[in-house]
Formats: structure tokens, C-alpha cells, sequence
């Protein structure tokens, strides 16, 4: 490591002000944050010392992706090795084929969207900020398998683009620049988002996927004759199936289980917002009640701890709800904002039989309204010490 500081103290000088490289300055910014603690120190004015910045924290996230990550690996593979019959295989042949299928769409990921933020930040002459290592690994893991690598390259771009960068970078963003990515694929190429996850080749050719429906999926369009009941008995959705997660579905929100290691991770160091978390269980759980009393549609009879562990539920409340930038900020909105998500996924799930799942529109929708939510927040609290003074 101190090779790597000299090394990296002999070059500064090119990338400082009036040097060869200044117009790359951001980018030498970016590698040696990465790298080493900065010396920057706050000059003046209020300010907090605290050995938590915002690298620390976008990588404690990745840390809690992890979980998630490595069981899409081996889910990915094994549901691949299982359609297509492949003999002989185990735990670490379904790694590796998952492994083949899930890494080429991270590393799109990650390379367009760290050409734009790169861009962006030479030509606005500001340090490269670290929110990509979150939001270009969040977005490929919410996508399907299936996806062509060219749509993960525009999806990116969109979320970077038009959903951060033009607000002024991380920080400034209104909705969640992973979910936006996945919400303009979903409605730009919705026959790569939706369906069936996984598609097979005629005549029983070796492909890439399997033709299986996801649990919401099936609910939503129960075959004529079979109960809600029988699918759940049978199999087709299985409660200990769906909380483990080996079961088509997007990449990383298959497994409740593995998104529960990551919301410990997440709560254990104080980077997510428990309020959030538990508000949108008693939301969806509050809603849940209500379509099975009153509800007469096969998702309205869906039990709702079902709801809890189908689709991406988990994933969302854990990783993307808590985003602390575009969720409510104070503690009475926290707990509306994702009371309302909760309450949201079931009316999207319940009411709209075309869209099974619910979670990615209820969240965005939620993010244009936290700034509104946290206003009437403040108000209320000041015209109430107004009262008492």
C-alpha cells in the first residue's frame, strides 16, 4: 500500500489545477478515495467528526447485497441445469453456470453506468460520487436473468442519466436511480420484463431459461379448475419454497431469507431506517386483511404471508425503500412513507390482475412523495410549538 501512495503521490501534481490531466482530475479522485482515507478536513461552519462517510456507507450496502448475490449465483445456474437436464451436476456446476448468466449483466452494469457518472463529473469539474457502487448493483440484480445485455446498457443509462445526473448527482436524486432504470425497461421493452422469467427453446432445445410463471404470476391467472388452495397444496406456491427462494424470478429478489441477512447487516450498523422497514410490513400486512375479508379475485384470497415472501417484496423494503435519499427523512414520515408502500403493493397486486407484482411502482411512487409527506411533518410540528409558545 505504500508503493501505491508514492506511486499515486508522484502523478497527483498532473491532475492538480494547471496540470497536463487536470480535465481528469475526478477520476484520479475517484481511485485514490477508493483507495486510501482522504485528507480532507472541514475548514469551518458546524460540522459533525465521524469516521462514517458516504464511501463507508455505500459500501456497508454492498456488504448487504452480498447475501442476495451469492444465492442468485447458484439459483440462476441450478435453474438453468434443471430445465435444460443437465446430468451430473452440483452446487458448484449451478454456481458457475449462474456465475456465467448474472456476472456479464453486473459488469454491463457497472461499465456504462461508470462512463456517465465519469463524464458527468469531468465535465462539471466534481469528485466522482460513490452512490454508482450501490445503484449499479442494485439494478442488475432486479432484472431477469433473460435480459439482453444491451437493454441492461440502457437501462443504466436512464437511471444515471435521467434520473440522478441531471438533478445534480448522488445526493440530489428524486426516486431511486436503480428502480427508475428498471421502471423505464419494464415499460420501454415490456416483453424482455414481464411474462414468463425464463423462456425455452422449441423441440426441447438446450437454452438459456425455463418456462415457468412466478408465483404472483400464477395467482394473478389460475388455469381453469384449480383453486387458490390446490396451487398452494400442490406446490406450484409453496410458502417455505418462495421464503428460500430457489424459484424463477429476477435475479437477487427471489430468496426473503437472504434479504433478511441483508436487512441485519443493514440495521446492525444504522445504515437503513427500521421505521421504514416495519411500516411497510404493517402496511402490506394492514391491506393484506382487508382483500381477504372483502376481496372475492384469487390474489385478494392470497394469504398474506404469502404476500410477504412473493416477489420482490423483501428485496424492495430492504435494499430500495430505506435509500436515504429518497425516502421521507423524518421519523413520523418514515413510518407514513413506507406504511403507504406496504398498503400500495397490495392495491397494485389485488386490483390489477395485468401486474402481479406492485413493489417497484408503489416505491417510486412513494419516492415523489416523501419531499410532501416530510413537509406536512414539519408543519405540523412547527404550528404545534407555536401553539405551546
Amino acid at each position: 500500500m505504500k508503493f501505491i501512495l508514492t506511486m499515486h503521490d508522484k502523478v497527483r501534481p498532473l491532475f492538480h489545477k494547471g496540470g497536463k490531466l487536470e480535465r481528469l482530475a475526478p477520476l484520479f479522485e475517484a481511485a485514490d478515495d477508493f483507495a486510501f482515507t482522504s485528507p480532507t478536513t472541514a475548514q469551518g461552519g458546524a460540522h459533525v467528526r465521524d469516521a462514517v462517510d458516504i464511501k463507508r456507507v455505500m459500501v456497508t450496502v454492498i456488504y448487504a447485497l452480498l447475501p442476495c448475490f451469492f444465492f442468485s449465483l447458484w439459483n440462476t445456474g441450478h435453474q438453468y441445469n434443471l430445465v435444460n437436464a443437465v446430468a451430473k451436476v452440483g452446487f458448484v456446476a449451478d454456481v458457475m453456470r449462474g456465475a456465467m448468466i448474472v456476472m456479464p449483466i453486473v459488469i454491463v452494469s457497472y461499465a456504462v453506468g461508470g462512463f456517465w457518472e465519469v463524464l458527468f463529473s469531468c465535465v462539471r469539474k466534481h469528485e466522482i460520487n460513490e452512490g454508482l457502487l450501490v445503484s449499479g448493483f442494485l439494478f442488475p440484480l432486479i432484472l431477469p436473468p433473460t435480459i439482453p445485455l444491451w437493454m441492461v446498457a440502457v437501462g443504466i443509462t436512464f437511471g444515471i442519466v435521467i434520473g440522478k445526473e441531471i438533478f445534480g448527482g448522488t445526493g440530489m436524486n428524486v426516486v431511486n436511480p436503480a428502480l427508475l432504470s428498471r421502471a423505464f425497461l419494464f415499460f420501454a421493452y415490456a416483453k424482455s420484463m414481464t411474462g414468463n422469467v425464463w423462456i425455452a427453446g422449441p423441440g426441447g432445445a438446450t437454452v438459456d431459461a425455463i418456462t415457468a410463471a412466478t408465483p404472483l404470476g400464477l395467482v394473478s391467472a389460475l388455469p381453469e379448475g384449480m383453486t387458490l388452495t390446490d396451487a398452494i397444496l400442490q406446490g406450484h406456491i409453496s410458502f417455505g419454497r418462495m421464503f428460500l427462494g430457489n424459484m424463477p424470478g429476477s435475479i437477487a429478489e427471489t430468496s426473503t431469507l437472504a434479504c433478511l441477512i441483508g436487512a441485519a447487516i443493514l440495521l446492525i450498523t444504522g445504515v437503513a431506517s427500521w421505521r421504514i422497514m416495519l411500516a411497510s410490513v404493517l402496511g402490506l400486512v394492514s391491506a393484506g386483511l382487508l382483500a381477504n375479508w372483502f376481496g372475492d379475485s384469487p390474489m385478494a384470497k392470497l394469504p398474506v404471508q404469502y404476500h410477504l415472501v412473493a416477489g420482490g417484496f423483501a428485496f424492495g423494503m430492504v435494499f430500495m425503500a430505506t435509500d436515504p435519499v429518497s425516502a421521507a427523512a423524518t421519523p413520523l414520515g418514515k413510518w407514513i412513507y413506507g406504511f403507504l408502500i406496504g398498503v400500495l403493493v397490495i392495491i397494485v397486486r389485488v386490483l390489477n390482475s395485468g401486474f402481479p407484482e406492485g413493489v417497484m411502482l408503489s416505491i417510486l411512487f412513494m419516492n415523489l412523495m416523501a419531499p410532501l409527506i416530510d413537509s406536512f411533518v414539519v408543519d405540523a410540528h412547527i404550528k404545534r410549538r407555536a401553539k405551546r409558545a
